[in-house]
Formats: structure tokens, C-alpha cells, sequence
């Protein structure tokens, strides 16, 4: 077994994938920066297992770079945890099939409560795209792993392209280095900016 060779051929799948999707980027994605960018609350992510990881990773990477964010599991949201969310914010749905049981069924009570749906599934006809107001489509076609099952590709590609949008959105807020040190007191570039502004007697 050439294990470099199997590593590299895993990495050289996941850029192919990359690769795919940048190409693939419509309009929807446009609709949801300026959604997100019009939002008067928060950007609130949610999906299950390795989708929801991804979610967790966006959230945080969106609320650091001055986009309010936050992760609401699927399941804990069908039981109080809906309460988190207000008409004011957007809800980002990830699922690869799009038809996740617990994501549709927090559908309903979004409506009611009033929170834009945009979705991230691989398929724009699956239920939960039909059912969101923005569908961003990402079809990696496989997965990286010798079984074409392992969530690998698919989920890389939704973090490129949620990080893409956290990017988008940091540059229409006009985020400076700045302001990403005052969300990064504790990391290293954080401290020498904040140390930067300190000595030169600067508001923060």
C-alpha cells in the first residue's frame, strides 16, 4: 500500500472539488451576502452530524470576522432551543442531501417565528431547498474517501464557500485589522495590534 500516494490522491479529490464549486457559484450566493448583509440580528447556522460541524466552524468564523453569528443544534432546536432564533435573523441550513428529517422539521416554527431560511444542500430540488427562500448548490458529485461515502469533499466544499461569504461579508462591513484584534484579544496577532493601539494612546 502507497499511503503517500492514497494521501495525495484524498487532497488532489477535495481541490477538485473546490475547484468545481467555484465554478458553479450563481446568484444565489450573491442574494444571500446581500440578505445577510441587510440582517438586523444574527446569522444563526444549524445542521446534524458532520454538516453541523461545518456549521459550528462558519458560525464561529462569520461572528470573528464581524458578522453575528451562532450554531443551534437541529435536534435541541426541536425541543426549546428554537427559542434562540428571532424574525430578525437569518437561519443558514446545512445538509448535503437536503432532506435532513430534523431540519425540515424545524421549518414550520421558522416560518412562524419569522427568520429567512437560506439553505446548503447538493441537490435544488431536494425538500429543504424547495422549502428555503435561498438555495446555494453544492454538488461535489463524490466524496474523497475509497468508499464514496465518508462526508470529505462535500463538506470541504461547504466550508470554502461559507468562507467565502464570511470573507464577502467582512469586506461590505468595511473589517479592519483592527477590529479583528479587539475579537482576538487572546491570539498573537491580536495582541500586537491591540499592543500597537495601546502605544500610540488609540481608542479601541
Amino acid at each position: 500500500m502507497d499511503i503517500l500516494k492514497i494521501g495525495t490522491k484524498v487532497i488532489e479529490k477535495e481541490i477538485e472539488a473546490i475547484e468545481k464549486i467555484s465554478r458553479e457559484l450563481d446568484e444565489n450566493f450573491v442574494s444571500a451576502i446581500n440578505s445577510i448583509h441587510d440582517c438586523k440580528g444574527r446569522v444563526i447556522f444549524t445542521g446534524l452530524g458532520k454538516s453541523g460541524h461545518i456549521g459550528k466552524k462558519l458560525a464561529a468564523t462569520f461572528a470573528s470576522t464581524g458578522t453575528p453569528a451562532s450554531f443551534v443544534h437541529a435536534t435541541e432546536a426541536l425541543h426549546g432551543d428554537l427559542g434562540m432564533i428571532t424574525k430578525d435573523d437569518i437561519v443558514i441550513a446545512i445538509s448535503n442531501s437536503g432532506e435532513t428529517k430534523d431540519l425540515l422539521d424545524m421549518i414550520p416554527s421558522l416560518n412562524l417565528i419569522g427568520a429567512k431560511i437560506i439553505s446548503i444542500t447538493s441537490n435544488e430540488k431536494s425538500s429543504l431547498a424547495i422549502k428555503s427562500e435561498i438555495h446555494i448548490k453544492v454538488d461535489t458529485k463524490k466524496e474523497a474517501d475509497h468508499l464514496n461515502l465518508a462526508p470529505t469533499s462535500s463538506t470541504t466544499a461547504v466550508l470554502a464557500v461559507g468562507d467565502a461569504m464570511a470573507v464577502v461579508l467582512s469586506i461590505l462591513k468595511d473589517f479592519k485589522k483592527e477590529n479583528f484584534a479587539v475579537f482576538h484579544p487572546g491570539g498573537s496577532l491580536g495582541k500586537a495590534l491591540l499592543g500597537e493601539k495601546i502605544l500610540k494612546g488609540e481608542d479601541l
